[in-house]
């Protein structure tokens, strides 16, 4: 119990000690502060709350790095209305449920609880990047199977006097989401100033896809040589089109191979969770020091890592590019 309470204690400074930072860098104004200062907002800015400030503060520190980027062009992929410094929330507390969760299932014995504790909090901190990363996979993959109907407009509404540009709208007007929601944005964002040719390289960091990539490479060089892009637009969508249903015959054929990579998977996982909350004494000699064999954390991991290398590549022999 004593080792619980050290590493609850150390976790505990540890998330201070980055909020310290995080506030204290902070403090530095950025360029939009100090424009809102000289253009005489700064009253309408210090009447907003404490708390918005700092979390504000917060946000533009992190999403200047690296890392805060990939997390802010994530969450715009899975069309998710929060900013970086809530999403790292988000995930420290999934992280603080995950160490409850593991103490719960590890509590037959202190060796077994920190060990629990750790691996909770470590699988429960990416339950929200997973999260994301299935949505985000789930909206583009909406995005490519609604692509050759889209083209099809795009090319009918071309051959009906429409600018390229009042093709755009009329898209983000008429087609279901998420199609309609980022062409929306693409509209918005050459109203605001940009040049179709970066718009449309914004749509495509957000929604990654060779099929749009196809697209777009189409438009810029019509723009740039001239053609019929109605006539090229119906090409891409018969190719779009066809390699959408080779790919649903694909997955349809690999389906089972899949389920079983998960089924086998979660198995052993599942099982040892539930007996352990069912009968601690059962799974101690596992997480039990002086015991046969001596290294005895060497069951455990040795059957983790067999998991997780089974489990990439049934995923890696399912995966068939088209």
């Amino acid at each position: 119990m004593p080792i619980i309470l050290t590493g609850a204690a150390l976790l505990v400074i540890l998330i201070l000690a980055v909020v310290w930072i995080v506030a204290r860098r902070s403090r530095t104004p950025d360029v939009s502060q100090r424009l809102t200062e000289f253009a005489g907002r700064a009253d309408a800015k210090a009447s907003e709350p404490a708390a918005k400030q700092a979390m504000e503060r917060i946000d533009s520190v992190v999403s200047k790095s690296k890392q805060g980027g990939n997390i802010a062009r994530d969450l715009a992929r899975a069309d998710l209305k929060l900013t970086v410094a809530e999403f790292i929330g988000v995930k420290l507390l999934s992280a603080v449920g995950g160490v409850g969760v593991g103490l719960y299932v590890g509590r037959v014995n202190p060796a077994a609880m920190l060990a629990a504790g750790l691996v909770g909090a470590i699988i429960f901190s990416f339950a929200p990047n997973m999260y994301m990363n299935s949505r985000a996979k789930g909206r583009i993959k909406s995005f490519n199977n609604q692509l050759s109907d889209t083209i099809t407009m795009m090319a009918n509404a071309l051959r009906g006097g429409f600018s390229f540009l009042q093709t755009l709208d009329m898209v983000a007007r008429e087609a279901p989401p998420p199609m309609s929601a980022e062409f929306r944005r693409v509209v918005q964002e050459v109203g605001l100033g940009r040049s179709t040719e970066e718009a449309l390289q914004s749509l495509l960091r957000r929604m990654p896809s060779e099929d749009l990539d196809l697209l777009i490479t189409a438009v810029n060089i019509q723009m740039e040589v001239g053609g019929n892009l109605a006539q090229i637009l119906d090409t891409i969508g018969h190719t779009i089109r066809e390699r959408v249903r080779i790919k649903g015959e694909i997955s349809t054929l690999t389906a089972q191979g899949r389920i079983s990579a998960w089924v086998i998977t979660a198995l052993p996982v599942g099982l040892a969770i539930f007996i352990s909350m069912v009968n601690p004494g059962y799974m101690a000699p596992i997480f039990t020091f002086g015991m046969p064999p001596d290294n005895w954390c060497c069951l455990p991991l040795a059957s983790a890592l067999m998991i997780v290398v089974g489990f990439f590549t049934i995923m890696k022999i399912m995966d068939i590019e088209v």
